[in-house]
């Protein structure tokens, strides 16, 4: 995108505004059943007390009726009245800045929900008239006459290609509609006579069997409810943020949170136009999730990411490097393979070529034909152009490759793979000249890329592995099982230095598990021998069905048991249906659209006998065991990653320990009350709590001391040096006031002591502000954690 577009936008924000700086955030899940804008609102003050700077929303617009995430939205030029509308969002906003508090709002430029064309007006004037419909440049649709239905849109909700005989037409509201069971689709003006079949023969769409391989338009991954938008387009984007800059006119907001920018044709063009219309300093960070050592382009105008990175470091500094060979024996003999990181990478390679040939092959058909069209090539088939896109997209180590820091990478890709596979040299010639070209081709193989990661890694390889589940997080590297210390302070320290308002994060709404859920999981790295002997034992007296995904579900199940072994009916409900998504999502015995009802009823019984046998007993009797470790682990990462680089971000609830599994688990209702209360008992309050609200309140006390503010690394000196993690930070490296630290591997520990191991604070007096307890000069770590895992050392001032 050109500059010139940028200022040609007709949506235009006030840029400037009165923001207040953001040093932390509080993500809140808005619904219209749960948490409403005047819900919000009512929890200002106990977020205000707890030490939060902004309130962080899920996305906010109006999105399909009974959204319980609102990420699709149906009416990007709307506030959801479910919520409370524009009114609530205002009266939030105001209440926020009388506290000196502030907004942070997600929004989703990607796509729009069309589960339900008639609650999408666009959709539904798309289809009602098909290219000549005011908004047909609005989507990204496919009406090439060789898209299998004519040129038309092609819609995937029959259940067979027979189905489109049970059509009918209703015509008990104000117009008439194509119906299929619940489903209504518009029908053109003049065009209702007849049966439904022959209706539906003169729309401008084409109702298909859901499996038939044919899709009219870009999709969010392979959600054919979720329609991409062409926020390229100026008018588009115009459109569709139109809401978004009244906001930043109107100084509600104090930045902004972009849903997967790798789905957008031009994610480094709308970011500058986005930039365009929040203003240089409004604070805006980014859904990029990063590869193996890739860095975030420097050359885009945001903050940063919005944290899967951070997370990543932290849970692999606490994992023992000492568990990894005996993990890697136990996946051996429940899964046939080490689980490691050669193993990974040829399951992610042959998993992307899956997704590819099958829920993608649409996108990859279209992406073939503009390769074609820009081209002009002929002498290559279809097929052998498809194998080429796919055998590149299928190297790829990461989202999408266009962005300036990866240059080299896809030209590297095609190098090698003309020299191992010689016959595809023809058709990566002609795939070069395509992505040389810029235009549609390489767009459309950006997008095709980053959704083929997703769905191979994410969602199924993630899902299958069952070496250490914690490490398979989103952005993860699994095959990268620990970090050291020196790694880690590094990676910390390239961030303060170059993405200082990045947010951080340890759990969000996507998350596979929450952060103590992998805490703990990640303490069996620390007692690997003892765990595999464990379940050695367990599994022979309640056998899993299916031994490879027994070993993902055993660990999921110590993840979130219970410390008192008592397993209430919501919490089996809870893991009966995770072990469903599971399931479906590893994919080797049941699916999505392939149902094995019989395996999936052994692995819920399997799964009520752990429960109710004697198993649970040994189970409750481990997790009390190794508890000490987990908090330590659990309190660790919570203070390393409140008081680290960047703006931490606290998801809903996690200032408690929290049990959540994936979504939908992770976006329950939040008990606010019980937290609430706890302000006004600290001395009552858990260790994580207050840790929580220690660390925020130092954020907002010393601000020049987090954001933007010095990291350096603190080293203990002992025979226990390695067993200690902290930093210090302060407005300069030689003038630190806050240090975090933190005990890492204490099943070792545990066993050798801290011994003479000792720290040498900076110049100064410094308590605990965890404890109150003051410390100067050299300090024997076993006097500065003797009653718990963590410290929060301030300097006087």
């Amino acid at each position: 995108m050109t500059p010139g577009d940028t200022e040609s936008a007709g949506v235009n924000g006030a840029g400037a505004g009165n923001t207040a700086p953001v040093l932390s955030t509080y993500r809140l899940q808005m619904r219209g059943d749960e948490c409403t804008f005047a819900d919000a609102v009512a929890l200002l003050d106990y977020l205000d007390a707890l030490g939060v700077s902004h309130v962080y929303l899920s996305p906010v617009l109006s999105a399909t009726i009974g959204s319980t995430h609102g990420y699709d939205v149906v009416d990007p030029g709307t506030v959801s009245e479910s919520l409370g509308g524009r009114e609530g969002l205002e009266r939030l906003s105001r209440e926020a800045r009388a506290r000196g508090m502030g907004l942070v709002v997600d929004i989703v430029p990607n796509h729009v929900g069309v589960a339900d064309p008639r609650q999408n007006a666009w959709w539904w004037d798309v289809l009602k008239h098909g290219s000549g419909s005011r908004y047909a440049s609005f989507f990204d649709l496919d009406l090439a006459g060789d898209n299998g239905v004519d040129g038309r849109i092609a819609l995937p909700v029959l259940g067979s290609d027979d189905a489109v005989q049970e059509l009918t037409v209703d015509r008990s509201g104000d117009e008439p509609m194509l119906a299929y069971y619940d489903k209504r689709f518009p029908i053109a003006p003049g065009t209702d006579e007849g049966t439904g079949e022959e209706v539906h023969a003169r729309q401008a769409y084409r109702l298909v069997a859901w499996n038939s391989g044919l899709i009219g338009y870009r999709r969010f991954f392979t959600v054919d409810d979720l329609a991409a938008v062409r926020v390229e387009d100026p008018a588009v984007f115009d459109a569709t943020h139109e809401q978004v800059a009244s906001w930043i006119a109107d100084d509600l907001v104090d930045g902004i949170r972009v849903d997967h920018p790798d789905g957008l044709a031009d994610p480094s063009g709308y970011l500058a136009r986005l930039r365009e219309v929040i203003g240089p300093e409004r604070w805006l960070v980014i859904e990029k999730i990063l590869g193996d050592a890739e860095p975030l382009d420097a050359t885009l105008p945001v903050d940063g990411t919005t944290g899967y990175d951070a997370l990543g470091e932290l849970s692999t500094v606490f994992v023992d490097p000492s568990g990894e060979s005996e993990l890697n024996a136990l996946s051996r003999r429940f899964t046939g393979a080490e689980g490691d990181a050669p193993w990974l990478h040829a399951r992610e390679h042959d998993l992307k070529r899956s997704v590819l040939g099958s829920g993608l092959a649409p996108e990859v058909r279209r992406l073939v034909r503009a390769i074609r069209r820009e081209t002009g090539d002929t002498g290559c088939d279809d097929a052998a152009l498809r194998e080429a896109v796919m055998a590149v997209a299928a190297q790829l180590p990461v989202y999408r490759a266009d962005y300036a820091p990866l240059a080299t990478l896809v030209p590297r890709i095609v190098g090698d793979l003309a020299r191992t596979q010689p016959a595809l040299d023809p058709a990566l010639a002609v795939f070069a000249r395509a992505m040389a070209l810029g235009g549609e081709a390489a767009s459309r193989f950006g997008q095709v890329c980053g959704a083929a990661t997703a769905k191979a890694v994410e969602d199924c390889l993630f899902y299958r592995a069952a070496r250490l589940i914690s490490l398979q997080e989103v952005g993860g590297q699994p095959g990268r099982f620990s970090a050291t210390p020196a790694e880690f302070h590094l990676a910390w320290t390239q961030r303060a230095r170059h993405w200082p308002r990045a947010m951080t994060t340890l759990s969000t709404h996507d998350t596979k598990r929450s952060e103590d859920v992998r805490a703990r999981i990640g303490v069996l790295s620390q007692v690997a021998d003892v765990w595999s002997r464990r379940l050695g034992q367990w599994n022979e007296s309640a056998p899993a069905p299916d031994p490879a995904i027994g070993l993902f579900l055993w660990q999921t199940l110590f993840g979130v048991w219970p410390l008192d072994g008592v397993v209430t009916d919501e919490l089996r409900e809870r893991v009966h249906a995770y072990a469903q998504k599971a399931l479906r999502e590893n994919g080797t015995r049941t699916t999505w659209t392939e149902v094995d009802e019989e395996f999936e009823t052994a692995v819920g019984n399997w799964l009520d006998t752990v429960i109710d046998g004697p198993v649970a007993g040994e189970l409750t009797a481990f997790v009390t065991e190794v508890e000490p470790h987990v908090a330590a682990v659990s309190c660790g990462q919570k203070l390393l990653q409140l008081l680290g680089p960047g703006v931490p971000d606290v998801y809903q609830g996690t200032e408690l320990w929290d049990d959540s599994l994936v979504d939908p688990d992770n976006r329950r209702p939040v008990e606010f009350d019980v937290r609430r209360r706890l302000l006004d008992a600290p001395d009552s309050a858990p260790a994580k709590f207050t840790i929580v609200r220690t660390a925020l309140r130092l954020r907002r006390e010393r601000p020049a001391s987090f954001v933007g503010g010095a990291y350096v690394p603190v080293l203990a000196t002992g025979p226990a040096a390695e067993h200690l993690l902290a930093f210090g930070r302060g407005p300069a490296p030689d003038d630190l006031d806050v240090l975090a630290v933190a005990s890492r591997r204490t099943v070792a520990l545990s066993r050798s002591g801290w011994k003479d191991t000792t720290v040498d604070l900076p110049d100064g007096d410094w308590s605990d502000a965890l404890t109150g307890r003051s410390f100067t000069g050299r300090v024997r770590v076993a006097d500065l954690l003797d009653s718990q895992p963590v410290a929060a050392l301030v300097r006087a001032r």
